[in-house]
C-alpha cells in the first residue's frame, strides 16, 4: 500500500551567503564586545544576503546542491516545500520563486509558515503527501532565512543573534527501518506577541509611521523566549523517547534549532546527552531559522557524524510559539555543505570568505 512507504532523507545541499559579519562588526552597533557576544551566545559570526538577494535565491542554490546529492534531475522533484519566515514577497509563496529559479516546473509548490520550526512542520508535510500518492516520488523541503533584511543593527538582542542562510533536503522512499518516525508538532498562539516583525501585514500595513518606528524589524521578547525554550526542549527530547521506546543512549546523534549554541550545550548537559552527540553549527552561521535543523543535519552528514542506520532524533521551537519532533533513521544520504575557507577577505560591508564547491567527501 501507499501508506505504508517509508520516507527519508535522500540527499541534502546548503548555501550561505559569501558575505560574513563577524562579533566584532556587530558589537560596535549594539555597543557591546566581541567577546561579550562570544560568551553569552557562542556565536562567533554570521552570514548575510546581498542587496539584491532574496531568500529564494538562497534557497534555490541548496535545492540544487540536495538534488546532485541525491542523485536526481531537479525536473523530477514533484513537491516542494519551503519553510521561511522571511518570504521574498507576502504572496506568491517563495517556493514558487525557487520552483522557477531551479527548474522544478512538475512540483508542487507552497510555503509552510512556523517560523524557527518550519522546515520539520514542512517535513511532515511533505512525508504524509509521499506516502499517500504514487504519483508524487520525490519532494524537496527546504528552510531559508534571511533575517539580515529586517534586523536593527543597534538591538543587542536580535542582532548579534539572527544570520542568513538555507539547507534543503530531498525526500523520498527507503527500505524500512530507515526513514522518519513518530512526527509530534504543537504551537501555542498565546504567545505570538513575543517574537515577531511588528508591520508589514494586514493589521499594521507599511505606513510612515511604521517605518519611523523600525517596526519591520524582527522584535523578541528575550527573557521570555529564553524560559520557553528551557522549558520546551526537554519535553521534546524526554516525549520524543518516550514514543519511540528509547533512551538517551539509543540515540546516535541529537539535531535540534539552534537559537543560541551556549544555551543548547548547557541544556544538552543537563539531559544526559553526550557532546558529542549534540550538534552544534549556531557557532559558524547563527540562529538561520527555519533552515537551522536542516542545515546542522546537513553538516552532520558531511562531517561523517552519522553513519547509515543511525538514529537521529530532531527538536524544533519557534515563534508562533512552534514546536516539533520527530526520529529519523539514518539513510548514508550524501550531503553537498560548501565550507568557508581560511582566510577572510575584508569589505566596507562585512567580511567575504570563499567557500569551497563542496564538503569533504561529498559528490561533485
Amino acid at each position: 500500500m501507499t501508506g505504508e512507504r517509508r520516507i527519508g532523507v535522500l540527499g541534502m545541499g546548503t548555501h550561505l551567503p559569501p558575505t560574513v559579519r563577524t562579533n566584532a562588526e556587530v558589537a560596535e552597533g549594539v555597543g557591546v564586545t566581541a567577546e561579550w557576544i562570544r560568551e553569552r551566545t557562542g556565536v562567533l559570526k554570521r552570514h548575510v544576503a546581498g542587496p539584491h538577494e532574496a531568500a529564494s535565491d538562497l534557497a534555490a542554490h541548496a535545492v540544487r546542491s540536495a538534488a546532485r546529492a541525491a542523485g536526481i534531475d531537479v525536473a523530477d522533484i514533484g513537491l516542494l516545500v519551503c519553510g521561511t519566515s522571511t518570504p521574498d514577497e507576502l504572496g506568491p509563496s517563495t517556493a514558487c520563486r525557487i520552483q522557477t529559479l531551479v527548474g522544478a516546473s512538475d512540483a508542487v509548490a507552497l510555503d509552510v509558515s512556523a517560523a524557527c520550526s518550519g522546515w520539520l512542520f514542512a517535513t511532515k508535510v511533505a512525508h504524509d503527501w509521499l506516502r499517500g500518492t504514487e504519483e508524487i516520488r520525490y519532494a524537496a523541503v527546504v528552510g531559508v532565512e534571511t533575517y539580515s533584511k529586517f534586523l536593527d543593527p543597534a538591538d543587542r538582542g536580535t542582532a548579534v543573534l539572527f544570520a542568513d542562510g538555507a539547507a534543503a533536503a530531498i525526500l523520498g522512499p527507503v527500505p524500512a527501518p530507515e526513514g522518519f518516525t513518530h512526527f509530534s508538532l504543537g504551537s501555542d498562539g498565546a504567545l505570538a506577541d513575543r517574537v515577531l516583525i511588528p508591520a508589514g501585514g494586514s493589521r499594521h500595513p507599511a505606513s510612515p509611521a511604521t517605518l519611523a518606528d523600525r517596526d519591520h524589524c524582527i522584535r523578541m521578547d528575550g527573557r521570555t523566549i529564553s524560559r520557553f525554550i528551557t522549558d520546551v526542549f526537554p519535553r521534546l527530547i524526554t516525549e520524543a523517547l518516550e514514543r519511540g521506546g528509547l533512551s538517551i543512549r539509543d540515540v546516535d546523534c541529537v539535531v535540534a534549532h539552534q537559537p543560541n549554541p551556549v544555551l543548547l550545550r548547557r541544556m544538552g548537559a543537563d539531559l544526559g546527552i553526550p557532546a558529542d552527540r549534540l550538534v552544534i553549527v549556531g557557532d559558524e552561521v547563527g540562529n538561520i531559522g527555519a533552515a537551522s535543523t536542516p542545515y546542522a543535519l546537513a553538516r552532520a552528514a558531511a562531517r561523517r557524524q552519522l553513519r547509515p542506520g543511525d538514529r537521529v532524533l530532531l527538536a524544533v521551537f519557534g515563534a508562533g510559539m512552534t514546536w516539533g519532533s520527530a526520529l529519523l533513521t539514518w539513510s548514508g544520504a550524501p550531503a553537498i555543505t560548501p565550507e568557508p575557507a581560511v582566510l577572510p577577505v575584508a569589505t566596507p560591508t562585512g567580511t567575504v570568505i570563499g567557500q569551497r564547491p563542496a564538503a569533504e567527501g561529498a559528490p561533485q
